[in-house]
């Protein structure tokens, strides 16, 4: 379901990217397939430094479909950052591809705290966010970092999703099962 990037994906990955209804919400914009190589081997690099965690988010026949990152990095936490080609919206990949990531940002790498910044008018995005049992809406709780991100005006939401949260959520629910057949038939 995930794996971390590499040059070989990007033709695939620019395509599903450069949609209409993709591309105004992904965090880095390429404009072209060069510069989306480019910025590739960027993320690579930039995660090779400890500043970024990125990973290609995979359907079951192994087909890039998405990525998945956590950006901006600072004291065990950080802002994720997902994008899914349009062909694949609504099909149980994004809460996939977020339960794979968390287990291994938690568990793994030792973040205790991912925050994610949605712009008020990508609603399908909140409505999303706002689904997850583990997520809180941070504007008040968070509202030094809230007002930092709205510097430029009212533009994000903030929400957060903290280690204890997740573990208690996954303690009460267990983990959803990746049932490939299920994947097969949506």
């Amino acid at each position: 379901m995930l794996k971390k990037r590499d040059l070989f994906e990007c033709h695939e990955l620019y395509d599903l990217v450069s949609h209409p209804e993709v591309f105004p919400f992904v965090r880095h914009k390429a404009n072209s397939y060069e510069e989306f190589l480019f910025m590739t081997k960027q993320t690579i690099e930039a995660e090779e430094r400890g500043e970024l965690i990125s990973r290609t988010i995979l359907d079951e026949w192994g087909t890039p479909i998405g990525t998945i990152n956590l950006f901006d990095m600072e004291d065990n936490a950080g802002f994720l950052g997902t994008w899914l080609g349009k062909p694949y919206h609504g099909k149980g990949y994004n809460n996939l591809a977020k339960d794979a990531f968390f287990q291994e940002l938690f568990y793994e790498l030792g973040i205790d705290t991912i925050f994610m910044r949605i712009r008020k008018i990508n609603v399908r995005s909140i409505k999303a966010a706002e689904k997850l049992p583990y997520v809180v809406k941070a504007n008040e709780t968070r509202k030094s970092l809230y007002e930092q991100l709205n510097a430029q005006g009212d533009i994000y939401d903030l929400y957060e999703i903290s280690k204890d949260q997740y573990t208690l959520h996954v303690l009460r629910n267990g983990l959803p099962q990746t049932d490939q057949t299920q994947l097969l038939e949506a």
